[in-house]
């Protein structure tokens, strides 16, 4: 089974934060010519996530870090000292990848669904790695 990897950075603004990545992963699915597979996309940083969620109204997003951020709250005294345990905590929820399976070489997503990057400790550049099996 062919294999085909790529990656690409994120730069988020705010401490939390999603950033929609649909469009990078689908131009390196491109790229790879797999028409059928999946496609894993993965982040190696312990306080960032990928998830997929709706794409198409923004108010998800804010929505998704107001809940998420009363789920892990900052004023509780955790015993790691660098002040990112709620990071942590939300980034291990979430999970650090996403499996998509490639149906005639498009990312076989629901009609609303798009693919984010979780920033839970942000602001920071961080990394991506987009690999394609088909």
């Amino acid at each position: 089974m062919p294999v085909y990897r790529e990656d690409f950075t994120v730069e988020s603004h705010r401490s939390k934060e999603l950033l929609l990545i649909t469009d990078e992963v689908e131009e390196i699915l491109r790229t790879s010519g797999v028409k059928e597979g999946i496609c894993l996309v993965y982040t190696p940083h312990t306080t960032a996530a990928i998830s997929i969620n709706e794409a198409a109204d923004p108010a998800v997003r804010q929505d998704m870090v107001l809940g998420l951020t009363r789920i892990s709250p900052s004023l509780i005294q955790y015993s790691h000292k660098e002040g990112n345990s709620p990071a942590h905590l939300l980034a291990s929820l979430i999970g650090p990848s996403e499996a998509i399976p490639v149906v005639d070489g498009k990312l076989d997503l629901g009609v609303w669904q798009g693919i984010y990057f979780c920033e839970f400790d942000g602001p920071r550049v961080r990394k991506v790695y987009v690999q394609v099996l088909g």
